[in-house]
């Protein structure tokens, strides 16, 4: 017999408990609102148990052991290779052995409720869900639905390809053993990133990418990577597709790679392969279709979302003759911006926005850079690849600029400053800023080298409060930093 639906009612309803789910709950939760989380899986999402989190606890104990090693006095004690084993549980301790049970306390510890299951849409500002725990679930929103449903991985088109079990990014970073030999596919930042990780970890890896790597970063950016990927034994292949995978009698797998501009093949043999080549809108089985949405011919579906994540294009979800609008989508199911950071920030705006709108507070499209829109999804969204030497860059390169048409220059300069020697033996890093010529404010900047990142955020701030350059050139860096690259910029640009 098929139960009974439990019918129950809520002011929003968010299908998806990422981080960026989360989020949105516990803004219109502290706006005086109710709220429900629908998670199938895991409370946290894909962040906390198979990105950000993961990746990076794989990726950090390889740079610290080559800082040191870079570090003369430091690399002589230094005489061990990193401890995989140790290595990998600490992953298991950042992923909290893919357990949730401290997010599900915070949700009840903030007045947040949580139903496991596939929830989908069935009628303007209503949700059904088949609970994992057997019942049906009709859930009614007073005012809003919200989509927080992440990405899913892209397939590539590799013969032979769909009838194996290959890694993804989730297998890779759950990985419970090394593997000898490893075959990356993809030259984006997950797959980069986890080529260096396994190859510190003692794989043997080759990466294959069908064009360059990391290609939305300026060249002179990528090489440095590049070069380091190389010293530590990465075979990387650019501008190079995978025709072919087959699986061996004996569990391996062979590739065969065509490079188009020698017109030649070759092929790689791995123990494992892990295909990563970006990501699109999880937004299947969601009950779009009933609303109006549909994807063009052989594309997975894409919503359109305005300034405070209000879904556009099918009739009744953005609210008409004086309605409420209802339908969200945040983080990576509005198909914008691929980042964990970024979604949370659309989440604290959307989740504003809903209780706003609630309450009378919000009528129609809120000015730019209040706390209901997401203004910096168009100028300054902040980037960081966590490879060893980082990428960090924030806002538009100077191609970008152009073409969204700006008057725009750019002044760049390798990174060789007091603070970079001291940081390390032969330090080579390499820093851009693309300047706003009409205005004298940065639209962007790019910074390679080691720990790196830790400069995008002052980049970030100059680029969202828009500081004329005139103005930031008193802002003094400390000495003997590497920050004193910014000194170095802005004299270049003739300061």
């Amino acid at each position: 017999m098929t139960p009974e639906a439990l019918e129950r009612e809520f002011d929003v309803i968010v299908i998806g408990a990422g981080a960026v789910g989360e989020n949105v709950a516990d803004r219109v939760v502290q706006g005086g609102l109710t709220a429900v989380l629908i998670e199938a899986e895991l409370v946290g999402g894909e962040c906390s148990y198979w990105a950000c989190m993961p990746s990076k606890a794989l990726l950090r104990p390889g740079t610290a052991l080559h800082g040191a090693q870079s570090v003369p006095g430091a690399g002589e004690a230094v005489t061990r290779t990193l401890d995989a084993a140790a290595v990998l549980k600490r992953r298991d301790y950042f992923t909290a052995n893919w357990q949730d049970d401290s997010q599900v306390k915070w949700l009840e510890d903030t007045g947040i409720g949580l139903i496991r299951g596939h929830g989908w849409i069935t009628a303007p500002r209503a949700v059904e869900v088949a609970g994992l725990d057997g019942n049906r679930y009709r859930l009614k929103a007073r005012h809003a639905v919200v989509l927080a449903t992440g990405s899913t991985p892209n397939q590539p088109r590799i013969a032979g390809l769909a009838d194996l079990q290959v890694w993804g990014t989730r297998e890779a970073t759950s990985a419970r053993e090394v593997p000898e030999r490893l075959a990356v596919v993809g030259g984006g930042v997950a797959g980069t990133e986890l080529a260096q990780a396994f190859a510190r970890l003692g794989s043997d890896v080759t990466l294959v990418a069908r064009s360059g790597l990391l290609g939305t970063f300026p060249a002179e950016a990528t090489k440095l990577v590049i070069a380091g990927l190389r010293a530590d034994g990465v075979e990387i292949h650019l501008d190079t597709s995978t025709e072919h995978i087959h699986e061996n009698e004996d569990g391996t797998f062979t590739l065969t790679l065509r490079d188009p501009t020698l017109d030649s093949r070759t092929t790689v043999t791995a123990d494992k392969v892990l295909v990563s080549t970006g990501r699109h809108p999880a937004l299947e089985g969601l009950g779009l279709e009933s609303l109006g949405f549909e994807a063009e011919d052989g594309q997975p579906l894409k919503l359109t979302t305005d300034s405070t994540g209000l879904v556009q294009g099918a009739q009744g979800v953005s609210g008409a003759q004086g309605e409420e609008p209802w339908l969200y989508a945040v983080g990576d199911a509005a198909g914008r911006n691929y980042f964990t950071h970024q979604g949370k920030y659309e989440a604290r705006a959307t989740g504003d926005a809903i209780a706003a709108r609630a309450k009378g507070g919000l009528k129609g499209a809120p000015a730019a850079w209040s706390r209901y829109a997401q203004t910096a999804n168009q100028h300054a969204v902040p980037n960081v690849v966590f490879t060893d030497p980082e990428l960090a860059a924030v806002g538009r390169t100077l191609e970008q600029a152009k073409q969204d048409g700006y008057n725009a220059s750019s002044v760049e300069l390798p990174i060789e400053v007091s603070g970079s020697s001291l940081h390390s033996e032969h330090y080579a890093g390499w820093a851009q800023l693309v300047v706003d010529e009409d205005r004298g404010v940065l639209l962007g900047a790019t910074f390679a080298g080691p720990d790196v990142g830790e400069l995008l955020h002052a980049a970030t701030i100059a680029v969202v409060g828009e500081v004329p350059l005139e103005r930031l050139w008193h802002a003094v860096p400390s000495f003997p930093t590497i920050s004193e690259v910014w000194l170095r910029l802005l004299e270049k640009y003739g300061l």
